[in-house]
C-alpha cells in the first residue's frame, strides 16, 4: 500500500531482492539501535491464506444451502466470512504474482504492475473496513437481540439488514478507493485508525453489558436453586474467558497494523518508529490470521450451521 512506506510488497518484488533466511533478523539502523525485524515467508502468507479462503468459503456455502439461516445474524456472519475472504484472496494473489515476477515467468511493465497493485490495494484496504464493520455490526445484533429480545423481529428486519448491509460496502469501497487516491494525508490513515477505536470501544462496551447481563440472569436463577455460589461464579469465570479471548484475539491481530497507521503520521522519520514500519508484512498475516479465527468464533459454534457444513462436506465427497 502506498501509505505504508517500505513494505510495498508486489512492487518491490521488481526490484529481485532475495528474501530474508531467517524468520527473525536484525536490521541494522545508522541512525539509532538495531531493530527486530521479523521476516514472514511467502509460503507462510500462502498457506494462511488458503486455509482462511477454505474456511469463508465453507461459511458462505452452508450458509447458502440452509433455508434456516437466512436470517440477518447469519447473513451478516456471511458478510463477514465474504471480507474475510477477499482479505485471504487479495493476499495469495499478491504473493502469487510476486513469486511470478521473482522467478522470471511473469513479464510485464512496472506501470502494469503498479495498476494491478493499486486493485489489490483496493481490495485489501476494502475488505479490512468491511471486516471491522460487520464485526460490530454482529455484536450489535446480539446486543438487541439479549436486550430487546421481544421486539427483535421488529427491530432487525430483513429489509433493514440489507440496507446496513449494502451501507457497509458501500461505504467500504470508498474508503478503499479514498485511502488509495489520498494516501498521503494524514487525515485518511486518521479515519481508518479512529474505525478501528470506534468499533473495539463499540464490541468492548456492548459485550461487556451482554456479560453482565447474563451474570445478573445467572444469579437469578441460582436463587431460585439455592446455588449461588457455584453456579454464578462458575458461569461468570467462563463468560469473562470468552469475552477477554473474543476481544484478545481481535486487538491482538488488528491493532499492529492501525498502531503502524498511527505512527506513520505520529512519527514517520523517528527511528524506533522505522523499525516497527519494517514488521508491516508480520501485521498483514495477523490479520489474515483473524480471517482463519473469525468463523471459528462467530460461525462454527452455531450447531445448526456445523450441521449444514457437514452436509455440504459429504457432498463434496
Amino acid at each position: 500500500m502506498p501509505a505504508l512506506g517500505s513494505q510495498r510488497r508486489l512492487l518491490g518484488s521488481l526490484n529481485c531482492t532475495p528474501p530474508a533466511t531467517l524468520p527473525f533478523t536484525l536490521a541494522p539502523n545508522r541512525t539509532g539501535p538495531q531493530c527486530l525485524e521479523v521476516s514472514i515467508p511467502d509460503g507462510l502468507f500462502l498457506s494462511l491464506g488458503l486455509v482462511s479462503l477454505v474456511e469463508n468459503v465453507l461459511v458462505v456455502a452452508a450458509i447458502a444451502k440452509n433455508r434456516n439461516l437466512h436470517s440477518p445474524m447469519y447473513y451478516f456472519i456471511c458478510c463477514l466470512a465474504v471480507s474475510d475472504l477477499l482479505v485471504s484472496v487479495s493476499n495469495v494473489l499478491e504473493t502469487a504474482v510476486m513469486l511470478l515476477l521473482e522467478a522470471g515467468v511473469l513479464a510485464t511493465q512496472a506501470a502494469v504492475v503498479q495498476q494491478l497493485d493499486n486493485v489489490i490495494d483496493v481490495l485489501i484496504c476494502g475488505s479490512m473496513v468491511s471486516s471491522l464493520c460487520f464485526l460490530g455490526a454482529i455484536a450489535v445484533d446480539r446486543y438487541i437481540s439479549i436486550f430487546y429480545a421481544l421486539r427483535y423481529h421488529s427491530v432487525v428486519t430483513l429489509p433493514r439488514a440489507w440496507r446496513i448491509i449494502a451501507a457497509i460496502w458501500v461505504a467500504s469501497i470508498l474508503t478503499s478507493l479514498l485511502f488509495i487516491t489520498y494516501y498521503n494525508h494524514k487525515v485518511i490513515l486518521l479515519c481508518l485508525v479512529g474505525l478501528f477505536i470506534a468499533m473495539l470501544a463499540l464490541m468492548a462496551v456492548l459485550y461487556v453489558h451482554m456479560l453482565a447481563r447474563a451474570c445478573q440472569h445467572a444469579r437469578g436463577i441460582a436463587r431460585l436453586q439455592k446455588r449461588q455460589r457455584p453456579i454464578h461464579q462458575g458461569f461468570g469465570l467462563k463468560g469473562a474467558a470468552t469475552l477477554t479471548i473474543l476481544l484478545g484475539v481481535f486487538f491482538l491481530c488488528w491493532g499492529p497494523f492501525f498502531l503502524h497507521l498511527s505512527l506513520i503520521v505520529l512519527c514517520p522519520q523517528h527511528p524506533t518508529c522505522g523499525c516497527i514500519f519494517k514488521n508491516f508484512n508480520l501485521f498483514l498475516a495477523l490479520i489474515i490470521c483473524n480471517a482463519i479465527v473469525d468463523p471459528l468464533t462467530y460461525a462454527f459454534r452455531s450447531q445448526e450451521l456445523r450441521k449444514t457444513l457437514q452436509e455440504v462436506l459429504q457432498c463434496s465427497w
